[in-house]
């Protein structure tokens, strides 16, 4: 398979590898992109947890909601200039409003719904803004929750760039203290980027990549076999208290577990306080952007 300039330079997007390393893994691994990123990890050149985020979209991310309800609401546009056009704003907003009345089943059933303040459904108004503005804009996609009885608080950040829920479930739904630690859990997401909630959520096949990029890294470096096992264990760890939001070092309080904070004001207010789910939307994530003049600069890697 020929190696094309846009895999190369997809591959250093997702990894922040140099780009004659990304040509040369992408060769080795036949032009799997997914294999070619497990290739640099093992050699240490990648950065690809950390980058697989990245914003690769326009638009806002709108939070809606407050008490034992709230939803997170993701539009798309072309560019930033729209995001930051009033109209835009207000039509997100409103969006998220009607998936916090509504509670639609998918981002189908919210189109065809009514549009607040006006005759048209959600999704007529889409096309009426896309007239209107001049760009093309989607309604990407939506998340809610609802805690009967507890908590939902959100938190949206960079003026939209990536918004966050978080629901406590408890009794104590009218304690502010449980307000104010849900609401700082949320801007705790937004800044950490778990990705599961618990270990047990982790899937088995990503458990087994990392054991196979954690062995292979140990014993290219030098470390004897008998006990590659232990080193391995240890790292995953480490690696799930990276990515499971119960095991991350809390933001506020790098000395204590996210779990043990929870656990803390459940046996301050005497009641249970569990911490049940979180949502986390980052702009664009996941989504291409149109190519760019960077596929020039590394056009002549791939002939």
């Amino acid at each position: 398979m020929g190696i094309t300039a846009s895999m190369v330079a997809e591959l250093r997007d997702k990894t922040g590898a140099g780009m004659m390393d990304c040509k040369k893994a992408l060769t080795e691994a036949g032009g799997n992109m997914e294999e070619a990123v497990d290739l640099l990890r093992k050699k240490g050149l990648s950065a690809a947890a950390k980058k697989s985020g990245r914003v690769a979209a326009e638009g806002l991310i709108a939070a809606a909601g407050e008490g034992a309800s709230g939803v997170l609401v993701e539009v798309n546009a072309e560019t930033d200039f729209v995001a930051k056009n009033d109209a835009f704003q207000k039509f997100t907003a409103a969006v998220a409003e009607v998936v916090l009345r509504e509670a639609p089943a998918d981002v189908e059933a919210l189109k065809a719904l009514a549009f607040p303040g006006t005759d048209r459904s959600v999704g007529e108004e889409l096309t009426h803004q896309i007239a209107t503005i001049g760009e093309n804009m989607n309604i990407r996609r939506f998340v809610r929750f609802e805690a009967t009885p507890g908590v939902v608080a959100s938190y949206v950040h960079g003026g939209g760039k990536i918004g966050t829920l978080v629901e406590l479930k408890t009794e104590q739904d009218q304690s502010e203290d449980v307000r104010s630690l849900a609401k700082q859990l949320a801007m705790h997401v937004a800044a950490a980027n778990p990705q599961y909630l618990v270990r047990d959520e982790v899937p088995a096949d990503v458990l087994d990549r990392e054991r196979d990029i954690m062995a292979t890294k140990a014993k290219e470096s030098g470390k004897p076999d008998n006990i590659i096992p232990k080193i391995v264990e240890g790292q995953l760890n480490k690696f799930y208290g990276d990515i499971c939001l119960t095991e991350q070092a809390y933001v506020i309080d790098p000395d204590q577990k996210v779990e043990q904070v929870v656990k803390a004001l459940a046996k301050q207010l005497g009641v249970d306080v569990k911490l049940t789910r979180f949502a986390r939307f980052q702009l664009g994530e996941g989504l291409e952007k149109k190519a760019d003049d960077f596929a020039a600069e590394v056009a002549a890697l791939t002939k």
